[in-house]
């Protein structure tokens, strides 16, 4: 393959590899491993709002206030933090309202459809969707 390959993290992803990678399936956490050296591990800004909403409703219970975990991962040179701009939330909003109603999850998959990312999830309904690649 000639051009670099981008990946992006789904949120549980994203904490599940920090704080606990035997959560991963083998050929995520493979995937995973196999682009830590390539600036090529995206991680949507939209999972940072949900880890704090996450923390907030006392959903996730990290070692370390979320701040200072998010503080931690954004020092890391292994993560790019993408921001939701204007052409990741059209479209989010363009994709099949029936695929998933979850705002978060929808722009993270508008996001990997922007950067012609594959998606590393456990989610059913997130890995159903026709039009991104993904890996569990």
């Amino acid at each position: 393959m000639g051009g670099t390959l981008l990946i992006i993290l789904d949120t549980h992803t994203w904490i599940w590899y920090i704080n606990d990678p035997c959560l991963l399936s083998k050929q995520a956490c493979d995937q995973i491993e196999d682009e830590l050296d390539k600036d090529s591990i995206l991680v949507s800004s939209i999972s940072v709002w949900e880890l704090f909403m996450l923390e907030k409703s006392g959903r996730l219970k990290l070692t370390l206030s979320a701040h200072t975990w998010v503080q931690k991962c954004e020092n890391l040179s292994i993560f790019r933090f993408v921001p939701v701009d204007n052409e990741i939330a059209r479209i989010s909003v363009q994709l099949n309202g029936d695929l998933h109603k979850d705002t978060a999850d929808r722009i993270i998959l508008a996001t990997a459809l922007k950067e012609g990312a594959i998606l590393i999830t456990k989610d059913n309904r997130l890995q159903s969707y026709p039009y991104v690649e993904t890996v569990w």
